[in-house]
């Protein structure tokens, strides 16, 4: 008799969930991709001022663009820094100097690729509120003032120069910079690309020097896209090198400003290595700089004398598998003559550590099974380090203060959930940009014991918004996988779930080294993509799979030398979890991704052909050997030292394979993953005489987007979806 109360009151609460449902509208592709229904505000542009009671943001309305001061106490507007209407400078980002004296801002922004760029640029003196405009209006590349606040460096047609304020006169610093050759001062395509850089110069403390990266790409050999749309297309060729190709030869150079003298800096014999960063220490007449073998197994930290470029090494690392740069990209140095602050995943997990000057350890500062995913600052005078840690969680980043000593750890943002955090120079107050899966964008003002001070932008109109559409909440979840190791995944239902019917699931998937994305986080477009499809009767599920971040560097590295493999068990092996489901239907289960994402879909549909009966692969990489050095070779070594990891887990190798649905998208103009990894795997379909279906985005980069292209491009998955699953 209780079991049946019990039941007829869950058909009930089913009912009455069902009925809130419908009541509800349901999420079209109009309100996500049209109408934009689901953006958030932010606050752009943060600054934080000086004397830590103040800090700047920028600010867009029709009147024009201004910096605005604001009261840290109050959360008060305190003044208009700079107002772009006044000035007659529609501008789009700034960045002052040192004293906060003068700003440079930018305008007329021209992107290249995805760091690079080139635009106006001003010089505003905020005490006069005038403005100075560089090389008479030219596009120039990453403007920087120096320290001294009366000059500012700049590339322009690959060369470096810098122009005196006082004078106005410029001065080239170099003169064989050219196209398709010799870069100086600006990163090569695929350092950009792979090593997150694009300038690739820096003033020295005291403003007598630029030390810069000299990339000479005349040996590199060059990629040709067309781009369509005139009579005769016109051909794009600029320097790709693939996995085993040549690289650029890459050297350190340092110019005086006073005696125009030129010191180049010995970074050894070996000349087929990187060199992807540069950092000045307190000493102004010493560099620092980080060389890469060309596997990326050895990393080490050298210091140069600036005046006669002689190099002393002061720390090692060396790997099995690849020193992740990533993991060694956050290095301080301490005034006092104190040493530095790194962080490296030698132990095991990403973590902190004390060196003295000559890189003897001082001591761990940080430890545990667990990241440190960010750096945030260093307060020396309070011997205290705030970082950004997967402590809570490997889905969460919270911050955290520790003690120089690596004592006292105290977390500061103990919401469960993701922040990203903007300290005050002065280490009194902190902004983080917060989100969960359920919750959008929260803009707050803490100070450094943890207690909230003011709410900068809690997008409380999206919320209510969000109050009027049927939508289910992310769920989390985790399974075993084909050796026993947990997984992690999420899945969205439709708002109307009922668990006695059978429904179709699209999994969607990146699961690229190091990349996560079943995160505790709010998401985008894509994500109210997948709450369309919610709505339309299916489930969405991701499963991060074995290589993925925010584990360690054991369940990253798992991949190394054989990408494709593992990744694609844990795909299917998560495919066959959900069809274990009694609300799942086995025989109706399909994938789809992106990038690395559409490598993995293409081989899930191929490889799983009796366990996912559709696929869609956008921008897809079909085999490694056309992907880029750095990357590749990081995780599988040079096509001549391992074969077999290039061929026996790209799509093109199992094309024989296919049974299922298949839908490729690529854009002809990408000038990351090309389309000619496309071209190829077609190419290779045809002759299997296997269907498929595809689409091409002329003149569309990796992001395929612009203009009406971002609607068609899920209007066109959406049918495919609803038509093949």
């Amino acid at each position: 008799m209780f079991r049946m109360k019990w039941m007829a009151l869950l058909a009930c609460l089913i009912l009455s969930w069902q009925i809130q449902a419908q009541e509800k509208k349901k999420v079209s592709l109009e309100d996500v991709f049209k109408s934009s229904v689901f953006s958030q505000k932010s606050v752009f542009g943060i600054n934080w001022m000086k004397d830590g009671q103040f800090y700047s943001s920028l600010q867009r309305s029709p009147a024009g663009p201004k910096v605005v001061k604001i009261n840290v106490a109050t959360g008060e507007e305190a003044g208009v820094l700079i107002d772009g209407a006044a000035l007659g400078i529609n501008f789009s980002s700034y960045s002052f100097n040192s004293d906060e004296s003068k700003a440079l801002v930018a305008s007329d922004i021209e992107r290249i690729y995805r760091r690079s760029s080139k635009g106006v640029y001003h010089v505003v003196d905020l005490k006069t509120g005038t403005a100075q405009q560089l090389m008479d209006g030219e596009k120039i590349m990453y403007a920087t003032l120096s320290p001294d606040n009366d000059k500012v460096a700049f590339v322009k047609d690959n060369n470096l120069y810098y122009v005196n304020l006082n004078s106005n006169e410029v001065t080239q610093i170099t003169q064989d910079g050219k196209w398709n050759h010799v870069l100086n001062g600006a990163a090569d395509w695929v350092y950009e690309e792979e090593f997150s850089m694009a300038k690739a110069f820096d003033w020295s403390p005291d403003g007598k020097r630029i030390a810069f990266i000299r990339f000479d790409e005349t040996d590199v050999p060059e990629f040709n896209m067309q781009l369509w749309g005139k009579l005769y297309p016109e051909d794009y060729r600029f320097k790709y090198p693939k996995a085993g190709e040549k690289n650029s030869g890459v050297s350190i150079h340092v110019y005086d400003l006073a005696s125009k003298n030129t010191v180049n800096v010995d970074a050894g014999e070996e000349t087929d290595i990187y060199l992807p960063r540069i950092y000045w220490t307190n000493d102004a007449n010493t560099l620092a700089y980080l060389r890469l073998n060309r596997l990326q197994n050895q990393l080490d930290l050298f210091y140069a004398n600036v005046q006669t470029g002689a190099s002393q090494l002061i720390l090692r690392e060396e790997a099995k598998t690849y020193v992740d740069l990533n993991s060694n990209d956050d290095l301080r140095f301490l005034e006092g003559n104190k040493g530095f602050i790194r962080t490296s995943e030698q132990d095991g997990y990403k973590h902190i550590y004390h060196h003295d000057n000559q890189g003897k350890l001082i001591r761990q500062i940080t430890s545990g099974n667990w990241e440190v995913t960010n750096l945030v600052g260093i307060d020396e005078k309070g011997k205290k380090i705030y970082f950004v840690s997967t402590e809570q969680s490997p889905m969460e980043r919270n911050l955290y203060v520790i003690g120089m000593d690596g004592k006292g750890k105290k977390l500061l943002t103990p919401e469960n959930g993701n922040h990203s955090i903007n300290i005050s120079k002065d280490f009194k107050f902190f902004i983080s940009n917060y989100t969960n899966a359920n919750s959008p964008l929260m803009v707050r003002l803490f100070d450094t014991s943890g207690k909230l001070v003011k709410t900068l932008e809690d997008n409380a109109e999206l919320k209510e918004r969000l109050q009027g559409f049927a939508m289910s909440e992310r769920e989390f979840f985790s399974f075993p996988t084909v050796d026993g190791t947990s997984l992690n995944g999420y899945m969205i239902k439709p708002a109307d779930f009922d668990p006695n019917k059978e429904y179709p699931v699209l999994m969607y998937v990146y699961g690229g080294p190091g990349s996560q994305n079943v995160m505790n986080s709010w998401g985008g477009a894509r994500d109210f993509w997948h709450h369309h499809l919610a709505a339309e009767g299916y489930i969405v599920v991701c499963v991060d799979n074995r290589g993925t971040g925010g584990r360690g560097r054991d369940f990253k590295h798992i991949t190394y030398a054989n990408l494709g493999k593992l990744e694609t068990e844990d795909q299917i092996a998560g495919a066959k979890h959900l069809g274990s489901l009694p609300y799942i239907d086995a025989a109706r289960i399909g994938i789809w991704g992106w990038s690395y994402g559409g490598y993995m879909s293409s081989l899930a549909l191929m490889i799983g052909n009796d366990v996912f009966k559709a696929a869609i692969a956008v921008a897809p990489v079909t085999t490694w050997r056309y992907y880029d050095t750095i990357y590749t070779e990081r995780y599988l070594q040079t096509p001549q030292l391992n074969a077999a990891g290039y061929d026996d887990n790209s799509p093109i190798t199992h094309v024989n394979k296919l049974k299922g649905n298949y839908l490729l998208i690529h854009g002809t103009g990408d000038d990351n993953v090309h389309y000619q990894n496309a071209v190829d795997l077609v190419d290779a379909l045809i002759k299997a005489d296997k269907q498929f279906e595809t689409m091409y985005y002329p003149n569309r980069n990796h992001g395929i987007s612009g203009g009406n292209t971002t609607w068609h491009l899920y209007s066109l998955m959406t049918d495919f979806i609803k038509r093949k699953l």
